[in-house]
């Protein structure tokens, strides 16, 4: 209604926990019967990417939605498989884990090699600047932080930025140089 009626066409959908391909195809339908659908007057529909399985089908998931937004804590629990509310498991939730970057990378990389949109809500990138670095480096395009860490992740995606320029300024050059 406040797309069609009101004109804030800016507003996309977002769906947390899609578990499974067929709940992606359900939702996305479910979402099209209630005048939702994908692609109509810009639409879009971005899936939160919280479930192991997102990151290792996101070519598949990617079919149905329009990009990936990384849920770091919700990732990372379901990856490591640990309860970051437990007192006994607390201290093992670490969003630094290999395991959990892989689930990153394989979402942000599969979101880029399909044109789609891929983003990242949640600590990781607050509490562990490297981890936007990381996020930069695989090609995320967007970074969501609390205004509290806001110009400290800035200032490192911004070095990360002018890091990757150069190194691809390098490369540029030692290819002309091999002509």
């Amino acid at each position: 209604r406040v797309r069609n009626e009101m004109g804030l066409t800016n507003i996309q959908v977002m769906v947390p926990f899609v578990r499974t391909l067929k709940q992606a195809e359900r939702v996305t339908n479910l979402l099209a019967e209630h005048g939702l659908k994908r692609g109509d007057n810009g639409l879009k529909v971005i899936m939160m990417c919280e479930v192991p399985s997102n990151a290792v089908l996101a070519e598949q998931f990617l079919q149905f939605f329009d990009g990936f937004s990384v849920g770091s804590n919700d990732l990372t629990q379901l990856v490591l498989g640990i309860d970051r509310d437990s007192d006994i498991l607390a201290k093992e939730f670490d969003e630094r884990d290999e395991g959990v970057l892989k689930a990153m990378s394989l979402s942000v990389r599969g979101a880029r090699r399909n044109g789609r949109h891929s983003g990242i809500c949640g600590q990781a990138p607050a509490d562990h600047p490297e981890i936007a670095e990381f996020l930069v480096r695989e090609g995320i395009d967007s970074i969501s932080v609390d205004p509290d860490s806001l110009m400290n992740v800035t200032l490192r995606v911004v070095r990360t930025e002018e890091a990757l320029e150069r190194e691809k300024n390098i490369e540029d050059e030692e290819g002309r140089r091999k002509k």
